[in-house]
């Protein structure tokens, strides 16, 4: 194989590749021979079926195989051999092919570009920290009790009011049928909170235990079965108990419901979750502060294979006219992040920083943990998503990178109370293109209203 650089301009640089006819003649005549034990042709014993006649039969194809092959391994040689640090795909542009003649081809290469790190210890940042006032604690535990409300039973002759329990069997028929889902049994309905049918508990509001009540209801438009989606439906209901609300008395046994040791580890727990919340919000800005400064501070070459990469993932789904409208924005915020992530992977590797797959196992760990309840939604979602475990991978990464960042530059520390905190966040939360740049990596975050409090 003969490599030459055909030219270099900024960072694309055109390899020419010549390959020796006598070279892909040994890789075809090694295939025809691993063929003889795979093709089977009538009037030949299997594994006993000449080269030549294999060749007549599927040679075009044969050659497309070999060659691809060839390309595959040579153009990886080339790179090797010129030390070249690819940015992206390279494309291949064939000059010369065919059975008998050399292989000859172009091979145009994007390169990294060189990064020269300067100095950060000059940098300057803030780290937030937030002061979760008792008021607040006492609040959400007050959400909590009233989220995981406990119900007891009323006298048969009382009758069901709003924030009642009311459980009941029914049967539904639309036009007089039955159908699929037509029948339920032991249906448990807070009156008020209109989550079974639209209209469906205030029909329920004065019926008493043993009663029978018939109902009209209208089928949701999303119904699974299409031919049901917004049909007049008749229900037949048989209530078997009304229950009223019973005040949750916060205490020591509230909080082993909920998980906890006692009350006041679960009013640690509450604060604990809430100061995460908020934390996780201010860290964003604390990055944002020590990203701004290192794009600021460093001029980089930046290869347009990767630009116009990232623009493609942006804009995705994006309409045409949509993407031309912004054109100008999302090239600027693209060559944004290609430049902090070539800047900060610089540091990673300087640093000898990695993320091992015990973190990352680790990491996946602590999201289960904190949802109680969808651990194997959790689960699931990671392997059948390996991109997803990568993705994680490359946040725990730049994390690692920017907690170093953090330990090198002079970072002020001020304690805010939570009506600052939420100022600072809305502010940052303005729509503009420096509060969109810093996000170089993408990750998993999963939102849930959780009913009990878990210790991460």
């Amino acid at each position: 194989m003969k490599v030459e650089v055909k030219s270099k301009k900024g960072l694309r640089t055109i390899l020419s590749v010549i390959v020796d006819k006598k070279n892909i003649q040994t890789k075809m005549d090694e295939r025809l021979k691993e063929l003889q034990s795979e093709v089977s042709l009538k009037g030949f014993r299997p594994g006993k079926v000449p080269p030549e006649v294999i060749k007549s039969q599927f040679g075009k194809s044969i050659y497309g195989e070999v060659v691809d092959k060839i390309l595959r391994e040579t153009s990886s040689q080339a790179i090797d051999e010129k030390k070249l640090k690819v940015a992206g795909q390279p494309k291949i542009d064939l000059k010369q092919f065919g059975e008998g003649k050399d292989l000859n081809y172009e091979l145009q290469i994007d390169c990294l570009p060189s990064v020269n790190l300067k100095s950060f210890e000059k940098f300057k940042a803030t780290s937030f920290k937030v002061k979760i006032e008792e008021k607040i604690v006492e609040d959400k535990l007050k959400e909590i009790a009233n989220q995981n409300k406990q119900f007891e039973d009323k006298n048969e002759n009382e009758k069901a009011i709003n924030g009642d329990q009311v459980i009941f069997d029914y049967s539904a028929t639309v036009d007089g049928n039955k159908f699929d889902g037509s029948e339920g049994k032991g249906v448990q309905l807070e009156l008020g909170k209109d989550l079974f049918l639209k209209g469906f508990d205030e029909q329920l509001i004065g019926v008493k235990k043993n009663d029978t009540k018939i109902l009209d209801a209208t089928l949701p438009a999303n119904h699974p079965k299409k031919e049901l989606a917004n049909k007049k439906t008749k229900f037949e209901c048989k209530i078997l108990k009304v229950k009223k609300p019973k005040s949750n008395k916060i205490d020591d046994d509230f909080a082993k419901l909920m998980g906890a040791k006692d009350l006041k580890d679960l009013k640690f727990l509450i604060e604990k979750q809430i100061s995460s919340q908020y934390s996780q919000a201010l860290n964003s800005i604390t990055k944002k502060e020590i990203l701004d400064q290192i794009e600021k501070n460093h001029q980089v070459e930046l290869p347009q294979n990767l630009i116009d990469q990232e623009i493609s993932l942006m804009t995705k789904n994006l309409k045409p006219e949509e993407k031309e409208k912004h054109k100008t924005i999302n090239e600027k915020l693209a060559k944004s992040r290609i430049k902090l992530g070539l800047l900060l992977n610089e540091y990673g590797e300087k640093n000898n920083l990695k993320v091992s797959d015990d973190e990352v196992r680790n990491e996946i760990q602590k999201q289960i943990k904190g949802m109680p309840g969808q651990e194997k939604m959790v689960l699931d979602y990671y392997q059948k998503h390996p991109s997803a475990s990568q993705s994680l991978k490359g946040s725990l990464y730049e994390e690692k990178i920017i907690d170093l960042i953090k330990s090198k530059i002079n970072l002020a520390s001020k304690e805010v109370n939570t009506k600052e905190a939420e100022k600072i966040i809305a502010e940052f939360n303005k729509p503009n293109i420096d509060a969109e740049k810093f996000k170089t990596t993408s990750s998993v975050k999963s939102k849930s209203k959780l009913k009990k409090i878990s210790k991460k």
